[in-house]
């Protein structure tokens, strides 16, 4: 067999940490035949233990042909703190995976690890963009916008985020709506707990100022503050807030989709009429079960790195992880990474180092 860093040009190869979910290898590997059954162009460097994963490959002969397994048996587990994983991570699947985009061997990582843990070795293997100071998680949000999604960053990799950082957000997530979209000109939207001009954090207004500012030429256009309840609007398609507010947020609307999920499904089997009732809206009920289904969104971009890493829910089923791949092979199809890159150069105000704040204190 070929190895995926011989194929042909026209080849997208992902980097798969095939350890840390909880679906376990199966779910991994489901979710990568589910991608290479749908998508030729596509292949893999898969990260893992070398005799399990030949057997699962086995019976996978498509996957198996566009797939190269490096031996693996270490892993970052979910209880490991970011920095035990940066001290003692060198040799996971989750390392492994990452190391090869930073060599260049693979275009993007997708793993369905230790959020923190992930984070911290991307940033120490794959370094912040030049002008990031925060990188952000960014995912997409079902909303009433004809796309049928709206981007939401930051979800969680850093709970602190001064104005600068939110305008880095804000330029960052607008390219990943140009790419992860196709928005030529992403509107903005800045989560605060109201929309008057007078609400909100001192860092909040002066985020605005600096979005509003940067928005003409960063190609997106800022409409000002906006509430929870604008997510899932289609008066916005990017907004932007800090990990704290946006890791809660997520959570809640995850917590909601499955609440929804089980009150329909009791009542529909609460009698012999409901059920019956339940046959002639099955279509529907599908279509509804699709729509608000987390499986076929799942995947958060990590912005601010020089590389693409795309996270998997850690429950993630065969589904769900080729959802993950299916936006990473598009981002990486469309050189997402160079183009955020060359975005925050351009748009956001540089950063000062710490050895910089205090030559400029001392002046």
């Amino acid at each position: 067999m070929s190895s995926p860093s011989s194929s042909t040009n026209r080849s997208t190869v992902i980097s798969i940490d095939a350890l840390g979910g909880e679906g376990g290898l199966a779910a991994v590997v489901g979710g990568m035949d589910k991608s290479a059954q749908k998508n030729a162009a596509i292949r893999f460097i898969v990260h893992g233990p070398k005799d399990e994963l030949d057997q699962l490959l086995a019976r996978r002969p498509v996957l198996r042909e566009r797939t190269e397994i490096r031996h693996v048996d270490r892993t970052v587990s979910m209880t490991d703190k970011p920095s035990q994983a940066m001290r003692h991570g060198k040799g996971t699947s989750m390392w492994n995976a990452l190391e090869t985009v930073e060599k260049g061997e693979a275009t993007v990582a997708v793993s369905c690890g230790n959020t923190g843990a992930l984070m911290a070795i991307s940033m120490l293997r794959l370094r912040r963009a030049p002008g990031v100071n925060r990188p952000a998680i960014a995912v997409l949000w079902p909303s009433r916008n004809p796309s049928g999604y709206n981007v939401v960053l930051d979800m969680g990799a850093d709970i602190r985020a001064d104005a600068t950082d939110l305008l880095n957000y804000a330029i960052m997530g607008a390219s990943y709506a140009r790419n992860g979209l196709n928005l030529k000109r992403p509107r903005v939207g800045l989560l605060n707990v109201g929309t008057e001009e007078h609400k909100g954090r001192p860092e909040l207004k002066e985020a605005a100022q600096l979005i509003e500012a940067a928005a003409p030429n960063s190609d997106f256009e800022y409409i000002g503050f906006v509430e929870g309840s604008d997510i899932v609007s289609d008066k916005v398609d990017l907004i932007v807030t800090d990990g704290f507010s946006g890791n809660i947020a997520l959570k809640t609307a995850e917590g909601t989709a499955k609440l929804i999920r089980e009150l329909l499904k009791n009542a529909f089997n609460h009698s012999p009429l409901s059920r019956i009732g339940a046959l002639f809206a099955l279509t529907s009920l599908r279509r509804l079960t699709k729509r608000i289904d987390p499986r076929r969104v799942n995947g958060g971009v990590f912005l601010g790195l020089n590389g693409t890493v795309v996270k998997s829910h850690g429950s993630a089923d065969a589904t769900g992880v080729s959802a993950a791949i299916k936006l990473a092979f598009k981002l990486a199809e469309g050189g997402f990474a160079e183009k955020l890159a060359a975005r925050v150069a351009s748009g956001a105000p540089r950063v000062q180092t710490a050895a910089e704040n205090k030559e400029t204190e001392a002046e």
